[in-house]
C-alpha cells in the first residue's frame, strides 16, 4: 500500500521518498497511565526524522514501540507498506530495523570487533554444528560478515581500537562502537536514542558528521531522539514534537521552531 502524499524536497535540495514507516493513532498505556496518546506520524525513506520533547514526553516509549519492545494497546504500525502485527524485538530486527540505546548496551569484556560482529547475527543462517566445524557455508558466512564489519570500522574511523576491549574505551568512543554495531545489521531504518547524550562539543561534532554520512553514503533512513536542539535543527529533515504523551508539533525544523505550542513546552509554560 503506497502512501498518497507526494515525495518532497528538503531545504538543502535533497529528495525525500515514500513513507517507510507509518505510526497511526498509537496509544500506549502502563496501567492507568497513558505514555503515548493517539499519536500519528510517518518516517520517509532517506530522511533524518527527529523525535523531540521535554523529559517524560514519551519519546523513548515511542522508539520502543517502533523497535518492538512495547506493543501499543491502540493504533497500527505500518512498515514498508504492510501493517505490522505484534512482534518481538528480534523479529523487528529481521525486518530491517536496528537501534542504539540511551544507556550504552555493549559487552565490556569483548573487543570492539567482536561487539560489532554481534550486529551481524540476523544475517547468520548456518546452524550451531556448521559453525563449530567452520567449513563450507559457515566459513563463507564468517568471511562475508567480517568484511562488512571491517568496512564499518573503516567508515567510523575506529581502526586503532578494533582489538581493544570495550570496557577500556572512553564514553564517546563507546557511543561510536554502538553505532557501528547497529550499522552492521545493514538496517533500512536506524533508530538512535540520544546519540549525543553525555558528549563534549568535539564528540558531538564527530557523531553529527557520522550520522549525516550514514544517511548520505549508505542511504539509511534515520529516526533519532535528541535533546540538543542545535543538533536537531542542523541534522533533521523533519521533526515531530511530543509533550506529556501528545504530539504538539510536526514539520520541518523551521516550522517546529516557530510553533508556539512547542515554544511553550520547552519554556515550561504552565498547562491548563
Amino acid at each position: 500500500m503506497k502512501d498518497t502524499v507526494a515525495p518532497y524536497t528538503t531545504a538543502d535540495g535533497r529528495q525525500i521518498g515514500d513513507v517507510l514507516m507509518d505510526m497511526r493513532g498509537i496509544t500506549l498505556r502502563f496501567g492507568g497511565v497513558e505514555a503515548i496518546k493517539d499519536i500519528s506520524f510517518d518516517i520517509r525513506e532517506g530522511e533524518i526524522r527527529a523525535i523531540i520533547g521535554p523529559n517524560g514526553a514519551g519519546k523513548s516509549s515511542m522508539l520502543n514501540v517502533i523497535s518492538g519492545f512495547y506493543n501499543p494497546q491502540d493504533g497500527e504500525v505500518w512498515f514498508r507498506g504492510a501493517k505490522r502485527p505484534p512482534m518481538k524485538p528480534y523479529q523487528v530486527a529481521r525486518q530491517g530495523i536496528a537501534r542504539t540505546f540511551q544507556n550504552i548496551a555493549l559487552f565490556d569484556g569483548m573487543s570492539v570487533l567482536d561487539n560489532i560482529m554481534t550486529g551481524r547475527l540476523t544475517h547468520m543462517k548456518s546452524g550451531l554444528l556448521a559453525q563449530a566445524v567452520w567449513k563450507g557455508r559457515a566459513e563463507r558466512e564468517e568471511v562475508e560478515n567480517r568484511a562488512v564489519v571491517e568496512r564499518i570500522i573503516d567508515f567510523l574511523e575506529i581502526q586503532a581500537i578494533r582489538k581493544t576491549p570495550v570496557g577500556r574505551l572512553p564514553y564517546g568512543l563507546k557511543k561510536r562502537v554502538e553505532l557501528a554495531r547497529a550499522l552492521a545489521a545493514e538496517p533500512k531504518l536506524l533508530l538512535l536514542d540520544e546519540p549525543m547524550a553525555g558528549m563534549n562539543v568535539e564528540e558531538k561534532e564527530d557523531m553529527s558528521r557520522f550520522i549525516l554520512d550514514v544517511n548520505d553514503e549508505f542511504g539509511t533512513t534515520i529516526a533519532l531522539i535528541e535533546h540538543d536542539m542545535g543538533v536537531v535543527m542542523d541534522l533533521s529533515d523533519r521533526v515531530v514534537v511530543m509533550d506529556y504523551g501528545r504530539k504538539i508539533g510536526d514539520g520541518t525544523p523551521s516550522e517546529v521552531r516557530n510553533n508556539q505550542e512547542v515554544i511553550d513546552a520547552y519554556l515550561g509554560v504552565a498547562h491548563d
